[in-house]
């Protein structure tokens, strides 16, 4: 069970967004997945359509009371398929003061405790965190072994979030244990040289802790969350769903000791080879392709072409990829797909069928 945290302390740079369409994105993909709602604002519960107020349980009685975290379970409420979720309320931000007399460690372990107490275990578990440094994010942190850090693609957000990395890691000294921690970009405009400059920060400055998958701004995702439901949900081929799949293929594809195993190999590659596939399809009206040799981010360092041959179009994709077995699927109109023209497939990380490619 992955358990992963989506802090920053700065809001508006796509933490419940984030928390609700990663979710999304992985339960589309097979994955069981819970969502963890740790912000009194309740804006996770909110986004997966369901009103706190109306609640008579929420994630307070679980972490309040010594014996509450046995009860896990008895508030959680499926909101889709494949989508637990533990909502919040106002009444999460009364915890602190709730638990004051308790020493540290009892205070800061009451959601690990809970999570470890399930009779579920889910393949993902995915917190929202409040917008600030506090014993609800403390609980988070404990209870996760990675974190994703949303960073709008501005000079001032990158600021913050280095102030939050050098926090995470005191924290991580604190609490004990090791945190895996990536950047994604988020809210980002294309159509800017300013906010093109600014990813190229971005990915100067984080390197490996950032993300290849980009995350657009994409009004449908606001439109997603007024709706209640998850950008998969409601407008499958946005750019919103389209990039939080590459989100979900990229995490799945890299948990943490898969990266730092990949970090750790630093033998030299083959030469790299040109390779071409092609997809045919008379109603189709977008088709990109991603795989491990991407980082499942669609059409990233792919050429592509696209032509007639009677009645259907032909998208070519040139690829150049070194010597080895690569896994991929194509994304026609915003459905992954294996390739229809390749009888060899493999399950994937989350037992989705992944189309499977020799390079010789």
């Amino acid at each position: 069970m992955r358990v992963i945290s989506i802090v920053n302390q700065k809001g508006g740079c796509g933490k419940t967004t984030t928390t609700v369409n990663l979710a999304g994105a992985l339960a589309r993909d097979g994955a069981s997945v819970l969502v963890v709602d740790m912000d009194p604002q309740a804006h996770a519960t909110l986004a997966l359509g369901i009103d706190p107020d109306e609640l008579s349980e929420n994630l307070y009685e679980v972490l309040a009371e010594p014996g509450g975290t046995d009860q896990l379970s008895r508030i959680l409420i499926n909101v889709a398929e494949r989508i637990d979720l533990a909502p919040s309320s106002i009444v999460l931000s009364a915890l602190e003061q709730k638990l004051a007399a308790e020493r540290h460690n009892a205070r800061t372990e009451r959601l690990a405790s809970a999570l470890d107490a399930m009779p579920t275990r889910y393949d993902f578990v995915v917190i929202d965190c409040p917008p600030a440094v506090s014993l609800l994010t403390f609980n988070a942190l404990r209870a996760s072994s990675e974190v994703i850090i949303p960073l709008e693609t501005s000079f001032f957000a990158i600021d913050g979030v280095q102030k939050l990395l050098e926090t995470i890691a005191l924290l991580t000294d604190r609490i004990g244990h090791d945190l895996t921690v990536r950047v994604l970009p988020t809210l980002y405009d294309g159509r800017t040289r300013y906010a093109r400059q600014t990813l190229g920060d971005i990915r100067e400055l984080f390197k490996d802790l950032c993300f290849d998958s980009v995350i657009r701004m994409n009004v449908k995702l606001r439109e997603a969350a007024r709706h209640g439901k998850t950008i998969d949900r409601y407008a499958a081929s946005a750019n919103g769903a389209l990039d939080y799949a590459s989100v979900a293929m990229e995490l799945a594809a890299s948990p943490p000791d898969f990266r730092q195993a990949d970090a750790a190999d630093d033998t030299q590659s083959p030469e790299p080879l040109e390779v071409v596939v092609r997809f045919r399809d008379e109603a189709a009206g977008d088709v990109r392709i991603a795989g491990d040799f991407n980082g499942w981010v669609p059409d990233k360092g792919v050429r592509s072409s696209i032509e007639a041959e009677g009645p259907a179009r032909v998208w070519t994709k040139v690829l150049t990829l070194s010597p080895g077995t690569y896994q991929y699927r194509y994304i026609v109109d915003g459905e992954w797909r294996v390739d229809p023209e390749n009888p060899e497939s493999t399950p994937g990380p989350m037992g989705q069928p992944n189309s499977v490619l020799h390079v010789s």
